[in-house]
């Protein structure tokens, strides 16, 4: 079929194959091309979800490190609460 996208060639390993007969036992319909499309695309979601979670990881580590003390003056949280009612 012609398309102007991207082709990829994959070679089918051992562990390739096994992983194609398990989504096979979950979608029988489809075909080994499809099936590897379908694993790719489930396979996206927790790549992502590690990523984001690594970058959070990070984010943390750079606060516990104090990389953002300083940034307000000693007093800044008195000064913010002396318009709070009492």
């Amino acid at each position: 079929m012609p398309t102007t996208r991207p082709r990829h060639m994959i070679t089918e390993t051992d562990d390739l194959a096994t992983a194609l007969d398990v989504a096979a036992a979950r979608w029988p319909e489809l075909s080994r091309p499809q099936l590897l499309v379908r694993l790719a695309l489930a396979g996206a979601g927790p790549v992502a979800a590690e990523d984001r979670l690594a970058r959070r990881r990070a984010a943390l580590d750079r606060i516990n490190a104090g990389e953002f003390s300083g940034l307000y003056p000693p007093d800044y949280l008195d000064q913010l609460r002396e318009d709070w009612p009492a």
